[in-house]
């Protein structure tokens, strides 16, 4: 029997493309309900092989570069204003 690896190894395109639907709507595409067993392994197996073959950012659950929103915003200084009486 091979290994996850070597099975991965093997995923076509067209594989990985049926095994990623499968994950997405819970379903073969038969129509047969996939376990929680079978999802859960196609998940894992949609992963590795996207990391052996996509760019970071075609991946699933990729982000993106992302910063905090209140980053952009000004901060007023409130210890040391320019107008204040010395």
């Amino acid at each position: 029997m091979s290994t996850f690896a070597q099975m991965i190894e093997n995923i076509t395109p067209e594989i990985y493309q049926s095994l990623k639907t499968a994950v997405e709507i819970g379903k073969w595409s038969d129509g047969r309900k996939l376990t929680a067993e079978q999802k859960e392994l196609s998940l894992q197996a949609v992963i590795a092989w996207e990391i052996k073959n996509l760019p970071e950012e075609q991946r699933t659950g990729y982000m993106g570069p992302q910063e905090c929103a209140s980053k952009s915003a000004p901060i007023a200084n409130i210890l040391f204003k320019s107008d204040s009486v010395h």
